[in-house]
């Protein structure tokens, strides 16, 4: 049973983000969690944080640390220029980013009826992707993901027994009816909790949760700049993009 108050009609209701933050992020080789990563000599969380942040309609900002490392993160956020008008949070973290994403949320005091969840390992969204994604869900969308067109022919096939063996093709799904997902997702805030408490298998994603409670999920418009930072070459493509805002934008 859910100990969640019901919460207040959306377009009433307040904007929460929950920023998991506790991976390794191991495809980017040894040294500190993907989080602490630098951009630009900033890490990638606060990065994160200032992005979410950038969105008026966001007034609280949950992030969940590793499990041992919820006192240097929030020294990082104290360390570090953030808006005054957002409140910051950290808890820690468990041992699978569902199991952070849950305690992030058992962290909302009960007036934040919309909730965001967004990968700390995209540091460099635009506010305008946060501010739809908002919108989607303060119109009366339950859950929503940003997503974009995919460029590439996708492939299904049957995964190979060793890395590196030949795959057989399987089928070429229509691209046009693919898309990339990104992050932040939206999510009236009684769903997600009801998803957390109710799906217990392997997700990728909290929209797939929703997916499978039988839910109804909308994407709205992603934008190029939101991609991951996963591999060392995304870090470069990342630092690309500050040069470019500084140049342009005084960022």
């Amino acid at each position: 049973m859910s100990d969640v108050s019901p919460p207040p009609p959306a377009e009433a209701a307040r904007t929460a983000v929950v920023i998991p933050a506790a991976g390794r992020g191991v495809r980017l080789g040894p040294g500190a969690p993907k989080a602490l990563r630098t951009l630009n000599g900033v890490p990638m969380l606060i990065h994160a944080v200032r992005a979410m942040a950038a969105s008026r309609a966001v007034s609280l900002v949950v992030v969940v640390a590793p499990p041992d490392g919820a006192a240097e993160v929030k020294s990082l956020l104290d360390t570090h220029a953030l808006p005054e008008r957002t409140d910051f949070v950290v808890v820690p973290g468990g041992e699978s980013r569902q199991e952070s994403v849950r305690l992030g949320l058992q962290a909302l005091p009960p007036e934040y009826g919309i909730v965001l969840v967004h990968d700390a390992a995209r540091p460099l969204v635009p506010v305008d992707t946060v501010d739809t994604v908002i919108e989607a869900v303060r119109e009366g969308a339950v859950a929503v993901v940003p997503a974009l067109p995919l460029a590439d022919t996708v492939k299904e096939v049957e995964p190979a027994a060793a890395p590196g063996e030949p795959e057989p093709v399987l089928a070429t799904p229509e691209r046009a009816r693919l898309r990339a997902v990104q992050t932040p997702q939206g999510f009236a805030r009684a769903t997600l909790v009801r998803a957390h408490e109710q799906i217990t298998g392997a997700v990728t994603d909290d929209a797939g949760m929703v997916e499978q409670l039988g839910e109804p999920v909308v994407a709205v418009p992603g934008h190029e700049e939101a991609f991951k930072v996963t591999r060392p070459l995304d870090l470069v493509l990342a630092e690309a993009v500050l040069a470019r805002r500084r140049l342009n934008d005084g960022f």
